[in-house]
C-alpha cells in the first residue's frame, strides 16, 4: 500500500449539480449507444464469459479495478463468487498486488465495450462496485463521468447492488440524482472505514485526511 499522505482535494469549476445532468441522462435512455466494439475488447469478454461458465456460481464485477487490489480482498470476503476486475490498463494490471484468489479474474478491456457484451450476454451480478473512478471534474467533462456517459443505462441493466466511492462528494451526488431521474433511489453516506482499505487510492485519500463518500443502490435487471 502507498504511503502518500498528501493527496490534493478535488479542485473543479462545478460547484453544484450539472445543469445539463437530466437532459443528458435522459438522452442517453432513449437512444442507444452505437459506437462498433473492439475486436480486443470483444475476445477479453469471450475469456471472461467462458471462466463465469465454468465457475458456475454468482458473480461479482469489479469495475476500474486499478491494481486489482479490490478484486484480490473482494475474491477473499466472498468465496462463493467469482470476481472478475476489468482495467483499460495493462500496466496497471501487471502491477504485482499479491496473490490471485482461484475465485477472482483480472481483465484488461474497456468499460464502454465490456459492460455492452455483459448485457447482451445476461450477465447478472449480485454486486457491481466502482471505486474511486475518474471524477472528471471539469464541468465540460458531464459525459465522461459514468452517470453522464451514453454506457450508463447498459450498467444499470446489469442490476445487482451498485456501489459507488469516490472522494468528491459531487460525483456520487450526481450519479444519485440521475439514478433518481430513472425512479432509482440510492443512498449516499460517508465510508465507514474497515481494517482493510478496498483499493490503495481509499487507503491514500483517508490518509491525506479526504471526506469519503459511498453510493449503495439496488438495480433491477
Amino acid at each position: 500500500m502507498p504511503e502518500d499522505n498528501n493527496s490534493r482535494p478535488v479542485i473543479s469549476n462545478q460547484t453544484g449539480l450539472h445543469d445539463q445532468l437530466e437532459t443528458v441522462v435522459r438522452r442517453h435512455c432513449t437512444s442507444p449507444f452505437q459506437k462498433p466494439l473492439a475486436d480486443f475488447n470483444v475476445a477479453a469478454f469471450v475469456e471472461a464469459d467462458q471462466r463465469l461458465q465454468q465457475h458456475g456460481g454468482p458473480l461479482i464485477l469489479d469495475s476500474c479495478c486499478g491494481v486489482g487490489a479490490s478484486t484480490r480482498l473482494l475474491a477473499r470476503r466472498f468465496p462463493q463468487h467469482l470476481v472478475i476486475g476489468v482495467d483499460r490498463s495493462e500496466h496497471r494490471l501487471q502491477r504485482q498486488w499479491g496473490e490471485l484468489p482461484d475465485n477472482a479474474l483480472l481483465v484488461r478491456a474497456d468499460l464502454v465495450d465490456f459492460w455492452r457484451l455483459a448485457r447482451q450476454a445476461g450477465w447478472r451480478p449480485d454486486y457491481h462496485f466502482l471505486l474511486y473512478p475518474n471524477p472528471y471534474p471539469k464541468k465540460k467533462d458531464l459525459k465522461l463521468r459514468w452517470h453522464g456517459h451514453p454506457v450508463f443505462p447498459d450498467l444499470l441493466a446489469l442490476g445487482g447492488v451498485l456501489e459507488c466511492r469516490s472522494n468528491w462528494k459531487l460525483y456520487v451526488g450526481e450519479m444519485q440524482q440521475a439514478l433518481k431521474f430513472l425512479g432509482v433511489a440510492a443512498d449516499l453516506n460517508p465510508v465507514e472505514m474497515g481494517d482493510e482499505p478496498l483499493t490503495p487510492f481509499e487507503l491514500k485519500y483517508a490518509r491525506s485526511g479526504h471526506q469519503l463518500w459511498q453510493l449503495k443502490a439496488q438495480l433491477q435487471h
